[in-house]
């Protein structure tokens, strides 16, 4: 286990929290996140807002507003 420290835990967050890292580097970030008071509370931020952004993209607008706004399109 090495320590990858805050400065990369955190510029690599987003890669991280998509799983977007290789398999040594998501596994440093992790095992700084469980010692790192500072950069687990950003993780669970971030995990927060995709969870949030996730719900929010599969709202769909009410069909009045939609039946509106095709309307003005045409």
């Amino acid at each position: 286990m090495t320590d990858c420290g805050c400065d990369k835990a955190k510029a690599e967050l987003e890669e991280y929290l998509h799983r977007e890292l290789s398999a040594e580097d998501f596994r440093d970030i992790t095992d700084h996140l469980e010692n790192c008071e500072d950069c687990s509370h950003e993780h669970l931020v971030g995990v927060t807002l995709t969870l949030k952004m996730q719900k929010a993209c599969q709202e769909k607008a009410p069909e009045e507003l939609r039946a509106a706004i095709l309307a003005k399109l045409l």
